[in-house]
């Protein structure tokens, strides 16, 4: 009884949260540089502000709400996850089944026909009946506390898996909004494309007119051809990519891509969101779906080592039985009939060879593997968020740069076709000022579009916000009934 409260092998503590108030080498801003373009606007940063469970519907898009939506309710590798983690926690309510006693019933009637000669009594033979009813209950001593560690072990498995679980959820949405992100810069590029070409085939139906007319040379218009012939031949790869795109969220949301038709997302619908969160250090550890599946595993591998050492241990067990025989069913409850039993057993494990020892030094080793994991997944994580908040900045500096480029490559355009047009310019010069013209506006949308996935991968670097949503249940090691 004195060792019942005995639970060998190290207690689990969860490691110390990194200390320091930023995850950059360098103070944040207090904001990003704005752009005077959709999507362009500044961005500030907010160290106090948490992250909404549904961060998503920060841009302020329905169709990527719904899309979202869809892909949490019907992607196989949520649903599996989800398995998983049902799977992890039956595992644990039977192995707590374990700490109780085992209890069972049994009733047997059995006809028999024994040779009295075999026992010594002449021919003949004995024909009788035999009835028994018991009731039998065992249970194991968990004197040093190798169940109890187990039952851990599997809460602490169980953990894991949950956040497995949320770690899954995240890169779904991540992947969601970022393929939504990149289908709207798609087909913006595409639509500007086509906006060039018709604008290319106007000037090259121009140039032929003034060809015919002697005002140019044939240089001229197979100069004219051959940019607008340029510029048509990008539409298929980028055709190629948007299609690509539309059958990844097609796999994202659940289904195929022969099913998938829903309309292409428009960049200039979505807003940028004007406030971002910046957590400290030790809020990202606990923030960060990852690092807690880590610990979890730290946890598990915690307590397999007193596993491990309960098995080096002695086992106790304790068996009774209590029930009645008798010849039929009415003198089955007679006091005569009584059959009892009690048994206790005690097995200390005296030689095998080195092999419990070496399963503890395993069982250690395991252990020193998960804190070695544990560490790298956490810096893993700053790294995340540094780059998330460099991108950030340095994204925007970019839309900026890109804006004034594009500005200036229309003006040069316009200037180069008033000057043409006046007699003063030549024909190279248009087309040199429309190729800069072209390359800027498609490059002003990557500039845009990168402003949004660059918001998406703070929010996903930071853990998403799953502490505020109430789909998954609270951890289960704290239900474990581990005793300190």
């Amino acid at each position: 009884m004195l060792l019942a409260g005995c639970t060998v092998g190290p207690d689990f503590r969860p490691p110390p949260a990194p200390t320091g108030g930023r995850v950059t080498e360098k103070p944040l801003p207090e904001s990003t540089i704005g752009a005077a373009t959709t999507g362009g606007a500044a961005q500030s940063f907010a160290g106090s502000r948490d992250i909404p469970g549904a961060w998503w519907e920060l841009f302020r898009s329905r169709q990527i709400s719904d899309r979202v939506t869809r892909a949490l309710a019907a992607n196989p590798d949520v649903a599996a996850a989800q398995a998983t983690l049902r799977e992890a926690r039956q595992n644990l309510r039977a192995e707590q089944g374990s700490q109780y006693p085992q209890i069972s019933a049994s009733t047997s009637a059995e006809r028999q026909r024994e040779s009295l000669a075999a026992i010594g009594f002449g021919a003949g033979s004995q024909t009788y009946s035999v009835v028994s009813a018991s009731l039998s209950v065992s249970t194991t001593f968990d004197a040093f506390g190798g169940i109890r560690r187990q039952v851990e072990q599997l809460g602490a498995q169980a953990d894991y898996e949950r956040f497995e679980l949320e770690a899954t959820d995240l890169a779904l949405v991540a992947n969601v909004v970022n393929a939504s992100i990149t289908e709207a810069s798609l087909q913006a590029q595409i639509d500007t494309t086509r906006d060039i070409v018709r604008a290319y085939d106007e000037a090259l139906s121009v140039t032929r007119r003034r060809f015919d007319l002697g005002g140019v040379s044939q240089v001229d218009v197979l100069q004219q051809q051959s940019l607008r012939d340029g510029e048509a031949a990008t539409l298929p790869g980028l055709q190629k990519q948007l299609e690509q795109d539309r059958n990844l969220l097609a796999i994202y949301t659940g289904g195929a891509p022969a099913q998938y038709s829903r309309p292409a997302l428009d960049l200039d619908s979505l807003t940028l969101p004007g406030e971002l969160p910046v957590s400290l250090p030790s809020a990202l550890v606990e923030q960060r779906p990852d690092i807690q599946a880590y610990a979890a595993l730290l946890h598990a591998a915690t307590a397999n080592v007193g596993v491990a050492t309960a098995n080096m241990l002695p086992q106790i067990s304790l068996t009774g039985s209590y029930g009645r025989d008798g010849t039929s069913f009415s003198n089955l409850f007679t006091p005569a009939g009584i059959i009892w039993s009690l048994a206790g057993s005690l097995t200390q494990p005296i030689f095998e060879g080195g092999t419990l020892r070496a399963k503890q030094r395993a069982a250690e080793a395991a252990a020193d593997v998960a804190a070695a994991q544990y560490s790298s997944t956490v810096n893993t994580a700053f790294k995340d968020v540094a780059n998330a908040l460099v991108a950030l900045q340095r994204d925007a500096e970019t839309l900026g740069a890109d804006l004034a480029a594009q500005q200036t490559a229309a003006n040069s355009l316009a200037v180069a076709r008033a000057q043409y047009a006046a007699g003063g310019g030549t024909y190279l010069n248009v087309l040199t000022a429309e190729q800069s013209d072209q390359s800027a506006r498609l490059t002003l949308i990557s500039a845009r579009a990168a402003r949004f996935t660059d918001t998406v991968a703070l929010f996903q670097a930071l853990g998403g916000g799953w502490w505020h949503r109430q789909d998954v249940a609270p951890t289960t090691a704290q239900f474990a009934g581990v005793s300190p």
